[in-house]
């Protein structure tokens, strides 16, 4: 009976150290260059999008969370534009963090 308890603790234990890992910080280096395509519209001041008509957001600064759950709804429609939308889907979770790290600090 004691082996059980500690059989399950351990693979608690294991549990939770892969499921902090796949929830670590992305890496700000790796994001500057996986976001080269986002620059091209989020990466100038001022830029307007030509149709629809709108203020393309400058990403500079933006807390980073805020980003990857931007990303998330594009990928999976909740949010609707269709190139966000094709952007995000060939992000996997590492490339979102990395990007969204990247963006967190630039100013």
């Amino acid at each position: 009976m004691r082996k059980k308890t500690f059989t399950r603790a351990l693979m608690l234990a294991i549990g939770i150290s892969f499921a902090g890992s796949s929830l670590a910080a992305g890496d700000a280096a790796a994001g500057k260059w996986k976001a080269l395509t986002c620059l091209g519209c989020h990466g100038i001041p001022s830029y307007t999008n030509a149709y629809p008509t709108y203020n393309v957001p400058r990403l500079g600064g933006q807390h980073a969370k805020y980003l990857v759950s931007a990303l998330q709804a594009y990928q999976n429609g909740q949010r609707n534009h269709p190139t966000m939308r094709a952007q995000a889907s060939n992000l996997n979770d590492q490339d979102m963090q990395d990007i969204a790290a990247f963006f967190e600090n630039e100013k």
